[in-house]
């Protein structure tokens, strides 16, 4: 029996779902804007599918995105306080569970080429560090595409006192190297040198998972994945101030075509599972079944 850590599925493409509103540029942010009672009701559907881990809505609450596509970069704290409340409010109802704190990419995903240098990238991420870290249990970095947004991610969290997740992008084809075009295994020294707690891949096809899993085991760190649902990150979400619309769901990735790659993870090692975009509560719901049925405990 192995203990592992269930995370919970897509947060922004759900409450997208949920509101029935318009994709916009802010993705998910609008929606908590307009309707802040669907975060916490998307954390409670995750924790009612067996999620162990509530992850905030903070992904793209970060001051260059929020001045950049809405000129609203003085509701930082405000909106950060709206999804770390409703992340704790859920946990607390659940009775059990930790809250991780979302650290998404600055300036956009999938374009490390247009992020700032490690060092720039530290001072931009002190902030939401600092406003998450009081409400979190976890720091949780995501999506990172190359060696330097990770290390500039990694630089301020670990200023932190909570324990820092590093989750990176790999490309949709091959899985051995990061979206920047970089090798997996280029991330060790990083590893080595920042410590986090945990090293992940995120936001990838589940087909690549396997393949970079097999070089971040030997980090030596807890590791685990949680990928996408989409068909492959489009070209035209590569494009300025992009909306999900861009992207295309897949139709071949019901919940137990999900589990089936999830379990595939397990079997090489990975303790933290989950879902990313267009992975919803019943993918989350059947992996926990399944990793329950196959003997491990899920805590």
């Amino acid at each position: 029996m192995t203990k592992i850590t269930l995370l919970d599925g897509s947060i922004g493409q759900e409450l997208v779902k949920r509101s029935g509103d318009r994709a916009t540029p802010l993705w998910s942010t609008s929606v908590m804007i307009d309707h802040p009672d669907l975060v916490r009701e998307v954390h409670d559907a995750y924790f009612k599918a067996g999620a162990t881990v509530a992850t905030t809505n903070t992904y793209a609450v970060l001051r260059d995105r929020l001045s950049r596509l809405a000129d609203i970069a003085d509701k930082i704290e405000e909106l950060t306080d709206t999804a770390a409340t409703a992340a704790k409010s859920a946990r607390q109802s659940h009775g059990s569970g930790r809250v991780a704190g979302s650290l998404g990419p600055l300036m956009a995903s999938y374009r490390p080429d247009i992020c700032p240098p490690p060092a720039e990238a530290e001072q931009r991420y002190e902030e939401p560090v600092r406003l998450l870290s009081p409400h979190v249990d976890i720091l949780l970095i995501e999506t990172m595409s190359s060696v330097d947004q990770s290390e500039g991610a990694l630089r301020a969290a670990v200023k932190s006192d909570k324990p820092v997740w590093l989750a990176v992008s790999v490309d949709d084809d091959d899985g051995t190297r990061l979206r920047s075009g970089e090798p997996v295994g280029d991330l060790g020294p990083l590893v080595a040198k920042y410590n986090p707690a945990a090293v992940l891949v995120n936001c990838s096809r589940p087909e690549a998972v396997q393949a970079a899993l097999e070089i971040i085991k030997d980090f030596g760190k807890p590791f685990g994945a949680y990928a996408n649902g989409f068909t492959r990150i489009s070209a035209g979400f590569l494009e300025d101030a992009p909306t999900v619309d861009a992207l295309e769901q897949r139709s071949d990735l019901d919940p137990a075509a999900y589990a089936e790659f999830v379990m595939g993870w397990v079997d090489q090692g990975a303790t933290i599972v989950g879902g990313c975009c267009e992975v919803g509560p019943d993918h989350i719901s059947e992996l926990s079944k399944r990793l329950r049925a196959y003997g491990h405990e899920v805590v």
